[in-house]
């Protein structure tokens, strides 16, 4: 026997599910499931910013890691902001000067990094922290996407 909640029946949240993308959890708070969204908020911001406090602002970048940053935007606004900073900040000299790195193509001039560039493992597992979360809120926006409103007696579910 199923429960009502679980019924695939019911209409698509739409709009909680886009503000579930632009704020990680808040679907899920507008339904009424407060505390499964902010414990999804912390989780997929805490996941975010600690591979973005592990790896820099340069392991979020749309131009060179272009198919991690398909995943890492599904984390939201935060994914373009810290992909904006990497290329205002980083990759325009305007924070550590740039240098010259080995060229790729001989015929080309060499590419320009910054001197703050991380090229350890630990641009790789700032890279994967934030594709995780960025997979985590695509899941979470899903959720939201099919959830039924909770019943308002209380913080729910």
């Amino acid at each position: 026997m199923t429960q009502q909640s679980d019924s695939v029946d019911g209409p698509l949240n739409w709009f909680p599910a886009l503000m579930g993308w632009v704020l990680p959890g808040l679907g899920q708070v507008l339904l009424g499931h407060r505390q499964r969204g902010f414990r999804a908020m912390g989780g997929i911001l805490g996941i975010f910013l600690a591979g973005v406090l592990v790896g820099g602002v340069d392991c979020v970048d749309r131009r060179e890691d272009a198919l991690w940053f398909y995943a890492q935007a599904g984390a939201g606004p935060i994914a373009f902001a810290t992909d904006w900073a990497n290329s205002a900040l980083l990759k325009s000299g305007k924070v550590g000067r740039l240098i010259p790195s080995p060229p790729s193509n001989p015929r080309l001039p060499p590419p320009q990094v910054t001197s703050f560039k991380t090229v350890t493992m630990s641009n790789e597992i700032g890279t994967l922290f934030c594709f995780t979360a960025g997979l985590m809120n695509v899941v979470v926006i899903l959720d939201a996407l099919r959830r039924q409103p909770a019943s308002p007696r209380g913080w729910g579910a």
